[in-house]
């Protein structure tokens, strides 16, 4: 059973939803500007334009915003129109990257009026640094303690009205005194084939790649509802079309490609396989609990639910 497990990597995989280094450029290149440009999400666009069209006529800043979901269905990129349909600057930050409560203050004071805060894995920021957002969220004030000991004081700094968008993959873990002051919450859902079909002509078309019908949809059938794996893969299947066929990614050579990549029509990859063959052959196919599965093949319990249960258990 050792050798069988000491094969599993999970951070390697083409279909690791969390965001690579490799994705940066491409990603950026590829982000649409405005809700119209947007592809799917249909419910989250119509709630979205209603807000954006109400506090526009209201003149005032849009209320602050929860972004929920899986990784890379586009939380990112929807910070980015909304900030473009309100006409403001956009300041973009994540939770582990505000280590201390200037760094925070610092982000705060810079904005302008109606300007968007957009915080990635908010759910990471420490609770010392969560305590300064809540007078900023409610109060657009900045409360600052000067000194230390007796001879501290407490001042209050006001601040220009802004939004804050939080995007997380763990709502859970939000504190419910963190979550309760945004005003919109809104789910993020796993792409169709078809929207993720549209996605990847849309992008082919940027990348100057020719592409068919029957070639987008193959790729987004396997791209585990997922714009951002979707886009990673055209870049795979683009490159085995420019070397082994005539440039074209029809259906024919996404099919080669990614039997190459050996992710099945299913998308699911080896790792996949491996793991699922582990559960049948253990367990008869299940049930089996999460903390037992992980002992069984030596990787933390943590790891397992982020980079395979959103997709196995679809």
């Amino acid at each position: 059973m050792n050798s069988f497990v000491e094969e599993f990597n999970f951070e390697d995989r083409i279909l690791e939803t969390s965001y690579r280094e490799e994705d940066a450029e491409t990603e950026v290149s590829l982000r649409p500007e405005s809700i119209s440009e947007y592809i799917g999400q249909e419910k989250a666009k119509e709630i979205m334009q209603i807000y954006i069209d109400a506090a526009k006529m209201r003149g005032e800043p849009l209320d602050h915003v929860l972004l929920y979901g899986p990784p890379g269905l586009g939380k990112t990129t929807l910070s980015n129109i909304l900030a473009n349909e309100l006409g403001v600057n956009l300041r973009i930050t994540s939770g582990p990257a505000i280590e201390k409560q200037g760094d925070l203050a610092a982000l705060l004071t810079n904005l302008g009026k109606g300007d968007v805060l957009f915080i990635d894995e908010i759910h990471r920021l420490n609770r010392n640094i969560e305590e300064i957002l809540y007078p900023a969220m409610e109060d657009f004030a900045l409360d600052i303690i000067i000194g230390k000991g007796p001879a501290a004081r407490s001042i209050r700094l006001p601040l220009q009205k802004f939004t804050l968008i939080g995007a997380t993959t763990r709502a859970g873990q939000l504190t419910t005194p963190l979550r309760d002051r945004f005003g919109v919450l809104i789910r993020l859902e796993l792409y169709t084939p078809e929207e993720l079909a549209t996605i990847v002509k849309r992008s082919a078309s940027i990348l100057e790649v020719p592409i068919t019908e029957d070639g987008a949809l193959e790729i987004a059938s396997r791209a585990r509802g997922t714009p951002r794996i979707a886009n990673r893969l055209l870049k795979r299947v683009r490159d085995y079309a420019m070397v082994k066929c005539d440039g074209t990614i029809s259906l024919e050579a996404a099919q080669a490609a990614l039997n190459m990549l050996e992710i099945d029509e299913l998308g699911l990859d080896n790792t996949d396989r491996r793991l699922l063959e582990t559960i049948i052959s253990f367990y008869d196919g299940g049930p089996v609990g999460l903390e037992t599965l992980s002992a069984t093949i030596g990787d933390k319990q943590l790891r397992l639910k982020t980079f395979m249960s959103p997709i196995l258990c679809r």
